[in-house]
């Protein structure tokens, strides 16, 4: 009795959130728990978009809470949203905006490389992205970008490694996504460590770099005769001249 109740429950949580999915698109829907309460049944909606679920006014929950009633007999049905801190590393958002995306028209090879970037950069341990449809060809594939460290298989896999899936409508066919992010890792003793955000800093190397090469150019501006440095003034100043007239005559176009 107790595990048909448990299998009851999971399988009327997937049902209400692909109905939610559904007819109210708008929003990016991480995951929807439900709660028994003595007033009735409690929906909780994870989003990092709460104003679009609750619409002005209310009217956009007050709408899901009467269709609710209407399409699952749920009795005082309550909706909650709360709002998810860091929604680079929720799988299911990350897997809605690539899909989003490639609605749009966008490359999937930048989208991608973008949003392992951006989730590695939240503070991730590993991330995996595959991507599979006609990705703008006639025939089929798929392409996969990874970074960092994720696991696969094993209880580490159930702990530590969200998953989340999306398909994306374009005009030459659906588009699978298909999102695994490792928000944290197991150390030897057990300890569960989650990574900071990442500071993009500026390479001191690069500084140093760029400093001796302004000071190799200044050195050769300084050995070479300044004849030659006049003539070289000159002819740009000839050159400017040309551009010039040729732009009022209508011959160059103007650069931006």
């Amino acid at each position: 009795m107790l595990k048909e109740f448990f299998v009851k429950q999971a399988i009327r949580e997937v049902e209400i959130e692909k109905f939610l999915r559904e007819y109210f698109p708008v929003g990016d829907y991480s995951k929807i728990e439900l709660q028994r309460t003595p007033l009735g049944m409690k929906i909780i909606i994870w989003t990092n978009k709460p104003g679009r679920i609750i619409g002005r006014g209310g009217k956009t929950i007050s709408d899901m809470t009467e269709a609710l009633k209407e399409r699952f007999k749920l009795e005082n049905p309550q909706l909650d949203v709360k709002v998810i801190e860091n929604p680079d590393l929720d799988a299911r958002i990350v897997a809605k905006q690539i899909a989003s995306a490639l609605e749009k028209g966008y490359n999937y090879k930048k989208i991608g490389n973008m949003a392992v970037r951006r989730v590695m950069d939240a503070g991730a341990a590993g991330v995996q992205i595959v991507i599979s449809g006609k990705l703008g060809g006639a025939k089929a594939r798929t392409s996969k970008f990874v970074e960092g460290h994720i696991e696969m298989s094993g209880h580490p896999q159930t702990k530590f490694v969200d998953v989340g899936f999306e398909e994306a409508n374009t005009k030459p066919g659906k588009i699978g996504v298909h999102v695994r992010i490792m928000t944290s890792y197991q150390t030897i003793t057990g300890e569960s460590v989650k990574i900071e955000r990442r500071v993009v800093k500026k390479d001191s190397r690069i500084e140093e770099l760029a400093e001796e090469a302004v000071e190799e150019e200044s050195v050769k501006t300084e050995q070479v005769p300044k004849a030659e440095i006049k003539e070289e003034d000159s002819w740009v100043e000839e050159s400017e001249q040309s551009k010039k007239q040729k732009r009022k005559k209508g011959m160059v176009r103007n650069e931006i």
